[in-house]
């Protein structure tokens, strides 16, 4: 079992930085692929970044937040890091951890998620 821990989310002004880490436990985690997703007030969860294993490190963003989020493996051996930068309003959403073992999965079907971390960016 995998257990994916988040942390870093809190209320935040329009322009502003927030980073929000990852903690991994129970599996091997250069074996996972891991993402982010978020779910806003009233909308269904969506995909934002995922990173494939340490090998490798390629990276994909949803559309959205190109170019203003950055999603890297961790200081530590067992973390993930999702850097924003430049936030909007509409970026208001818990954040969720998810972690996969085929990377095709990690954007649209994990294996693992996080219980979530609050980000809200205020006008």
């Amino acid at each position: 079992q995998v257990q994916l821990i988040e942390s870093g989310g809190e209320l935040v002004q329009a322009g502003g930085s927030l980073r929000l880490s990852c903690i991994t436990a129970g599996r091997t985690f250069n074996a996972l692929h891991m993402g982010w997703f978020r779910q806003a007030p009233g909308k269904e969860r969506e995909f934002v970044a995922s990173i494939r294993r340490s090998e490798f490190r390629t990276t994909n963003y949803a559309e959205s937040v190109k170019g203003r989020f950055i999603i890297d493996r961790g200081e530590t051996a067992n973390s993930v890091t999702l850097q924003m930068n430049n936030l909007k309003p509409e970026d208001t959403a818990v954040y969720y951890c998810v972690a996969a073992l085929t990377y095709n999965d990690v954007s649209s079907r994990p294996d693992y998620w996080g219980q979530g971390t609050r980000v809200t960016v205020s006008s």
